[in-house]
């Protein structure tokens, strides 16, 4: 063998090296860019709520406008831009070799969905930006290993994404289950080493530059047996059915062969401007509440405060119209403020109870209803609240409101929504 070749031992360990190099490349990079989304999101909402105040009818103007301009701009110049992003990324998972050069992770479609979400916060958009973390992460996480030359695997769009969860919610739990649940459908263990690396790196650095925060703050909200008994049931019914629904008209407006929901698709800037009035509108209804992603009256109610009754029902619709208008955006933040609203409408028949606990059993009820993740929802509603004393009636809730959500909505959304971008 010529001196100037390397041995195959020495190619094997510079493959190595690289590819370890590229993983934290990657995942530093991601957790950066979800700390810079998270900042510029709570900006864009302060911004449009000030506006709000010195002039109380700009959003029948703007919040339609902008609507009906991100979606005309999504569909001419960044089309995999639209919607959530966990689509996406599950569809480029299952064909990594022919999707690592076109647009479901690249970095324009990164760029564009970044600046697409905020967007529509600014707008007073119901929609989260964990969803589009998840497409930004990814695309990161593939940039990085192509600059590097790396190989682009499934497992790496995989890691991508599921830390793009952990780095959004500060729950690295959550993102291995989702990764397990949602984003790969067979799950090797090199993939699972691989998401779990990128995951405590990305929190890492989340913990380094933000401190070891809960993302809705530390919460204690233990409930007797006989009451826990009486309300997971009811919470995992009617979340599921809530849920579930909300599912089935998103499925529907993206893939029902009706010819009334055909005619409504062939004008997507005219549903998008209309979407955008019922924003406005329900905002004005519920003085705010329904805008953004519903953080603040969220955080309040775990913590056994109240709100408008209206708060869940106003949310559900915002939350609803956002995501038909086609725009990018997700809906993991607003699904559990829809939750939190459907908890608090529960705890009024139970007076005398922890409210906050009945709150957080209506969250993971109405999310896993949505998304179909029962493991998920409980990991993420633990780690985002630091409430260990929940953990029964959380997996009684979520078991049920899949069971019912199943019976609602056969296919899982992210499942059905992934379709469309498989080619």
């Amino acid at each position: 063998m010529p001196r100037h070749l390397p041995s195959p031992l020495k190619r094997r360990h510079i493959t190595v090296a690289q590819r370890r190099m590229a993983a934290l490349a990657g995942a530093v990079l991601l957790g950066l860019a979800a700390i810079a989304f998270a900042r510029l999101g709570e900006v864009a909402q302060n911004l449009f709520l000030k506006l709000v105040q010195a002039a109380p009818l700009a959003p029948f103007l703007l919040t339609p406008a902008m609507f009906a301009g991100v979606v005309w701009m999504t569909r001419r110049w960044w089309p995999a831009a639209r919607g959530s992003g966990i689509p996406q990324v599950m569809a480029a998972s299952h064909d990594p070799d022919s999707q690592i050069k076109g647009d479901l992770v690249s970095p324009r479609t990164a760029l564009a969905k970044f600046a697409c979400t905020l967007a529509m916060l600014l707008s007073g958009g119901s929609v989260g930006r964990e969803g589009p973390t998840v497409q930004i992460s990814a695309a990161l996480m593939v940039a990085v290993h192509r600059w590097l030359r790396v190989p682009v695997s499934a497992g790496i769009i995989i890691a991508g994404g599921a830390a793009g969860v952990a780095a959004a919610f500060n729950t690295p739990l959550a993102g291995v289950a989702f990764a397990i649940e949602e984003l790969a459908s067979a799950f090797e263990q090199k993939v699972a080493v691989l998401v779990m690396a990128a995951v405590m790196i990305s929190g890492l650095v989340s913990l380094g530059l933000t401190g070891d925060y809960v993302y809705f703050g530390a919460m204690s909200g233990a409930m007797p047996l006989s009451t826990m008994l009486m309300v997971a049931p009811i919470a995992g019914i009617l979340g599921g059915l809530t849920g579930g629904g909300f599912s089935r008209c998103l499925i529907a407006m993206g893939q029902s062969r009706n010819t009334v929901l055909t005619q409504i698709r062939a004008r997507p800037i005219l549903l998008a401007t209309v979407c955008g009035l019922i924003v406005a509108t329900t905002g004005w209804l519920s003085r705010g509440l329904s805008w953004g992603t519903g953080y603040e009256t969220t955080r309040h109610l775990l913590m056994g405060q109240s709100a408008p009754v209206i708060f869940g029902p106003t949310k559900f619709i915002a939350t609803l119209a956002t995501a038909l208008s086609g725009a990018p955006g997700g809906i993991f933040a607003p699904s559990l403020s829809v939750g939190a609203g459907l908890g608090q409408l529960i705890s009024m028949g139970f007076p005398g109870s922890s409210a906050g606990a009945i709150v957080l059993l209506g969250m993971v009820g109405y999310f896993t209803g949505v998304v179909r993740a029962p493991m998920t929802s409980v990991i993420i509603m633990m780690e985002m609240t630091a409430d260990r004393t929940m953990i029964l009636p959380l997996f009684a809730t979520a078991l049920i409101a899949d069971a019912v959500s199943a019976s609602v909505c056969r296919e899982k959304l992210y499942h059905a929504l992934s379709r469309p971008f498989m080619g």
